[in-house]
């Protein structure tokens, strides 16, 4: 798989703020194929940084109702990112 296909996107929110100040971890919406040997490695080379860890999890959709009908969310892959100590990723920080 190709490695601008693996992250789709960082997960911004109130929890991974904290993860990323205290702990150094990012988290990112993966391909749901992915594993985790494929998002090390896709991270190290796009963000130039070492990876000491990777974390995964897939979230199942949620049920969802429009009117009478019936449907889901789709599932959702994260991966936490665990960087070396002294490695850190920056994404809207100077905005």
């Amino acid at each position: 798989m190709n490695r601008f296909n693996v992250l789709q996107r960082p997960v911004i929110t109130e929890k991974s703020s904290f993860l990323k100040e205290a702990h150094n971890k990012i988290v990112f919406h993966v391909d749901k194929k992915t594993n985790k040997i494929e998002i090390e490695k896709a991270v190290e080379d796009l963000f130039k940084v070492k990876v000491r860890d990777v974390n995964t999890h897939t979230i199942k959709g949620k049920p969802k109702r429009v009117g009478r009908h019936l449907g889901r969310r789709s599932d959702v892959k994260k991966a936490i990112v665990t960087l070396e100590p002294g490695y850190k990723i920056e994404f809207f920080e100077g905005m």
